[in-house]
C-alpha cells in the first residue's frame, strides 16, 4: 500500500503560485510533480478563498483575542458556577446523612 504523500505549505503555495502566474499549466505541473489534478484544483481552490485573511492584518488577529477573551470569560463563569453547586450539593448531602431526614 502506498504511504501518503505531504507537502509543506510553502511548496503548495509555490505551485498554487505557478498556476496563478501563467508560468506552467495545470496539467505540466501535475506531471512535473506527480500530483494529481484534484488535489491541485483543491490547493488553487484554499489558496484563493483564504487570500483576504492575509490582506485582514491586525483586524483578524482583534478579532479572535476578542473570541479567545470572551471564551476565557465563560470558561471562568462557568468554573464559579460548578463550584457553587459542588457546595451546595455537599451541603445537601450533609444534611441528608447527618440527621437522617431532610
Amino acid at each position: 500500500m502506498s504511504k501518503r504523500r505531504t507537502f509543506t505549505a510553502q511548496f503548495k503555495a509555490q505551485v498554487v503560485l505557478d498556476i496563478l502566474s501563467g508560468t506552467k499549466s495545470a496539467a505540466q505541473i501535475c506531471r512535473e510533480y506527480e500530483i494529481k489534478d484534484t488535489v491541485l484544483a483543491r490547493w488553487k481552490q484554499e489558496f484563493i478563498t483564504r487570500a483576504p485573511e492575509l490582506f485582514a492584518g491586525n483586524q483578524g488577529q482583534l478579532q479572535q483575542a476578542e473570541q479567545l477573551a470572551e471564551l476565557e470569560r465563560l470558561v471562568g463563569r462557568l468554573t464559579m458556577e460548578l463550584e457553587m453547586a459542588k457546595k451546595a450539593l455537599g451541603h445537601v448531602n450533609s444534611r441528608w446523612h447527618g440527621n437522617g431526614s431532610l
